[in-house]
C-alpha cells in the first residue's frame, strides 16, 4: 500500500466517542481509523481495490499498537472487470 499525500487527523466527537479520526488515502483506496480517547479503543478500516494479505495487515496493526485484544472482521469483495 502506497500513501497518497499526507494523512488527515482530526479530534472530534462527544462523550465516550470523542477521539482522533485518521484518513489516509492510498493509491488503491483508503485507510481510516478512529481512536476513542475514553476507552482506548481503535476502529480501523482498510479498503483497497488491490488484493493484500489480511494476516500481514493484522501483524502491522499489532506491531504498531500492541493491543490487549483484537476483534477482526475481514470482508473480501469481488471486483468486476
Amino acid at each position: 500500500m502506497v500513501a497518497f499525500g499526507e494523512p488527515r487527523v482530526v479530534m472530534f466527537g462527544d462523550g465516550n466517542k470523542k477521539g482522533y479520526t485518521l484518513v489516509q488515502l492510498i493509491e488503491t483506496s483508503n485507510i481510516t481509523a478512529h481512536f476513542v480517547e475514553e476507552t482506548n479503543d481503535i476502529y480501523l478500516d482498510i479498503f483497497s481495490c488491490k488484493a493484500f494479505e489480511t494476516k500481514d495487515a493484522l501483524a502491522c496493526f499489532k506491531a504498531a499498537f500492541n493491543p490487549a485484544r483484537v476483534d477482526s472482521i475481514f470482508l473480501k469483495r469481488q471486483a468486476h472487470h
